[in-house]
């Protein structure tokens, strides 16, 4: 390592043009610099400057020496600037994992104006309903629904607050009746991810009493988006968080059943490697994800007012 450090006193004396100038530039007395100098001649056995009362000036030996030496010196010092354009400018990769359901309507959203904006990012989009080894995988960004923290290595930032919203098709509800109060639930279908995926679901009435729910699924999908396209196929009842449903509830391919009542508050947070400082491509991720939800729960709350269905 010292005689890296002598090799960059080097470059400092030929690129400043005396030892005093280089001295004190390095924050260094000029008898240190001449010292380590001459420490550095000894190790690779040549002289590399000829010196005078009035100029130093490199030997043969020493001007081929020096080159490396310049050549290692501008290679740290690109390798310093590279870090701090990671640190300060959204480029290079970046993995992020999400759901299914949430990658397909509101990640891709979310991110695509931001990627127009950074031409020199990359991103590597992890779709899975399935929870992911964040570190293993390299994952710089990970979305999480209702899920707790895995690992105490890992940084967790809120992004949005989302209610479960009880749905189903028209066709089906015109079939089968739409429910009129919560015990009537048990004699409908429901369409459900497995329950290691979700919380247990309970019901709110609007009077604050309480209906918790005993899911025996029809369908089980460790799969949102399956369940959200068998639920608009008319097979049964599902749940899903509001604004994953919102331009369906506007449109009118799902409605909301027992609007009256209010599903659990599930939590939207981003998962991601604990760092001294976030490289500027996560933070402005983060930001980016975080404007687009809020504008997101806006838009999806006025949609689910819209489109209920209403007691008889």
């Amino acid at each position: 390592m010292d005689r890296y450090r002598r090799m960059a006193m080097l470059v400092a004396v030929v690129e400043r043009g005396s030892i005093r100038r280089a001295a004190a530039e390095l924050g260094l007395t000029p008898s240190a610099i001449s010292q380590q100098i001459r420490r550095l001649e000894h190790e690779v056995g040549v002289t590399l400057f000829r010196r005078s009362t009035r100029r130093l000036t490199l030997t043969e030996a020493g001007e081929a020496f020096y080159e490396g030496c310049a050549a290692m010196v501008a290679a740290a010092r690109s390798a310093h600037e590279r870090l701090a354009d990671l640190q300060d400018a959204a480029v290079g990769e970046l993995r992020v994992s999400a759901p299914a359901g949430f990658a397909a309507i509101h990640l891709v959203s979310a991110l695509a104006p931001f990627l127009a904006a950074h031409p020199a990012l990359a991103l590597r989009l992890i779709v899975t309903d399935e929870p992911v080894d964040v570190i293993r995988e390299r994952i710089d960004l990970a979305i999480t629904i209702a899920r707790p923290l895995p690992s105490s290595s890992l940084v967790r930032k809120h992004l949005a607050d989302w209610p479960l919203v009880l749905c189903a098709s028209p066709a089906y509800l015109a079939r089968r009746g739409a429910p009129r109060a919560p015990e009537q639930l048990a004699e409908h279908d429901f369409l459900s991810l497995p329950p290691s995926h979700h919380p247990s679901e309970e019901l709110t009435g609007p009077a604050g009493q309480r209906h918790r729910l005993t899911l025996n699924p029809r369908v089980t999908s460790n799969n949102q988006f399956s369940i959200k396209q068998l639920t608009l196929m008319g097979l049964g009842l599902s749940f899903h968080v509001e604004p994953e449903v919102a331009a369906e509830l506007a449109s009118g391919e799902l409605v909301r059943v027992l609007p009256d009542w209010s599903g659990p508050i599930l939590s939207v947070d981003v998962l991601m490697p604990a760092r001294t400082r976030q490289p500027a491509k996560i933070r402005m991720a983060v930001e980016a994800l975080r404007g687009y939800l809020d504008r997101a729960s806006v838009t999806s709350t006025k949609a689910s007012r819209r489109n209920r269905v209403t007691r008889a």
